[in-house]
């Protein structure tokens, strides 16, 4: 099928994006909105955001005139008939969604395709009461459409292929990457993403850290975008909440999946985020005003007397005491290199998927002297401490002397200065893995698991993810940079110490780690 003429249902923010790139890729875009006055307000907001867009520079006046012709508003749903394609963009509602396909198919001609953008509705259920449900597919965009160059294409259980490879061909041609899944709750996108924000939410939920300080970690050290709680802030909790609880009750209650009890209270509270000026952070005129606390340690910390005698290291892998001894070389520290630390050493333990009380135990090695260090972000970034609950304070100041800024083994009265000004370290409380690990480990798990499911092929869910939710690595190939190995290693020994079901391994993830090969490694089919 060759598609001249799209119809566009629906003229919202995602309506009028997905509009203007069909429209910028020669496609004539027909507008239609049940409010009256909808559709033309659309295109007004279209048009001068394209004029503006032009008098940058980018398109020209002749592109612009070409584009806005492309662009008709019509008055009646039937006005849409000669479109090839209808892209539905209404409110996420099944039974509103479901009359207006009954109301598409009385107007639209046998051999058109209806696609729905929705998000988190089942397009097999969307179907279901079609006279021709194998014509409906799922087309779901991301906001902004003309930036987020991803589409998901969800063929529900009548599909026709023909049409998924209509719907795949025509996001090519509109300069986004089509990718196939499955008709299950959350599709890729939205189902990859669950990891992040739960985790942190429940990192929050057990005192490890302030929102402020595990927006920061995995920020600054793990590299994403943004940071979870300014992210629930952006998008919304009123948004966010309500997706965590749909596809947790619609995986029938897996614990991969389970919400947060705060997100529940702030949704109630109505403290919903950037749009009302207040969520977890404060806004005024959509910009951030609280302060941050993440960058002021405890003052105890700072002003403590924390003369570094030596340092005694233990750690899970080789590769992380090679890098602790070359940084303590670079620091002139001192490296306690007997088989028992001495009393006065500082223990440094490079550990995964343990809190400081159980590495300590295991490496016989006092507790009092431990503060664990996490090394799966990179030292030059950001570092995370955690110290046991016993240990003492001289201790935890030393390694924070040590971590929380580039000074090295200076005097604490230089020391002190250099670490307020710092921003390269955190001190958490104790913790099974840390934050980084947990949260990081769990987007990798679960889209081991997306895959296993078969919901996607390995690569377009890395795609999809990272694409979707501007994640620095996809799900798949982070594992692999990563190594698999050592993200079992973390959900290995955090199930085991916690026995909380959502931190069991994937099997696609443990199966490919035991054989040492990519997480990309697919069974072939005999």
């Amino acid at each position: 099928m060759t598609v001249n003429t799209l119809a566009i249902v629906g003229t919202g923010i995602m309506g009028m994006g997905i509009a203007q790139i069909a429209a910028q890729a020669g496609i004539q875009v027909l507008l239609y909105d049940a409010k009256a006055g909808a559709a033309e307000q659309g295109r007004h907001s279209l048009q001068a955001m394209l004029e503006k867009l032009t008098a940058k520079g980018k398109f020209s006046d002749d592109e612009l005139q070409a584009m806005l012709s492309r662009l008709t508003v019509v008055q009646e749903l039937s006005q849409i008939a000669t479109a090839e394609i209808v892209v539905e963009a209404i409110i996420e509602n099944l039974d509103i969604k479901k009359q207006l396909f009954a109301q598409l198919e009385e107007v639209v001609t046998p051999d058109t395709i209806l696609a729905t953008n929705t998000s988190s509705l089942s397009v097999t259920a969307i179907a279901a009461d079609c006279d021709h449900p194998e014509r409906v597919a799922g087309f779901h965009f991301f906001n902004p459409v003309p930036l987020m160059k991803i589409v998901e294409i969800i063929p529900g259980l009548s599909t026709q292929q023909s049409v998924v490879d209509v719907l795949a061909d025509l996001a090519e041609r509109m300069g986004h990457l089509g990718v196939v899944a499955k008709d299950t709750p959350g599709f890729i996108v939205n189902h990859g993403g669950r990891a992040y924000g739960t985790e942190a939410l429940k990192i929050l939920g057990e005192g490890v850290a302030s929102f402020e300080q595990i927006d920061r970690i995995l920020r600054d050290g793990a590299d994403f975008r943004m940071g979870p709680f300014e992210l629930l802030d952006l998008t919304g909790v009123d948004v966010s909440h309500p997706v965590m609880e749909s596809i947790y009750n619609q995986f029938y209650h897996e614990a991969r999946y389970r919400p947060h009890p705060l997100t529940r209270q702030m949704l109630v509270g109505k403290k919903l985020g950037r749009k009302v000026g207040g969520g977890f952070y404060q806004y005024e005129k959509g910009q951030k005003v609280s302060v941050d606390s993440a960058q002021n340690q405890s003052s105890e910390v700072l002003v403590s007397d924390a003369t570094i005698r030596s340092v005694w290291i233990g750690a899970d892998l080789a590769e992380d005491k090679t890098q602790l001894i070359d940084y303590l070389n670079a620091h002139d520290v001192t490296i306690d290199d007997n088989y028992t630390p001495h009393p006065d050493s500082l223990v440094l333990l490079a550990i995964y998927g343990e809190d400081t009380t159980n590495a300590a135990i295991r490496y016989q090695v006092d507790p009092k002297q431990a503060v664990a260090i996490d090394m799966l972000t990179e030292l030059t970034k950001h570092r995370t401490l955690m110290p046991s609950i016993v240990t003492q304070e001289r201790f935890v100041a030393q390694a924070y002397a040590l971590f929380g800024s580039s000074t090295g083994n200076k005097g604490s009265d230089s020391r002190e200065a250099d670490a307020q000004e710092a921003s390269s370290a955190t001190l958490i409380a104790e913790s099974t893995g840390f934050v980084a690990q947990r949260v990081v480990a769990m987007v990798i798990n679960l889209g081991c698991d997306i895959a296993m499911q078969k919901i996607a092929t390995p690569e377009d869910i890395d795609n999809a993810v990272k694409l979707g939710l501007g994640y620095p690595y996809g799900p798949i190939s982070w594992g692999d940079h990563l190594g698999a190995s050592r993200v079992l290693l973390i959900l290995e020994r955090i199930y085991a110490l916690t026995a909380d079901p959502r931190y069991r391994p994937s099997p696609w993830l443990q199966r490919r780690s035991k054989l040492a090969v990519s997480l990309f490694t697919q069974q072939a089919i005999y």
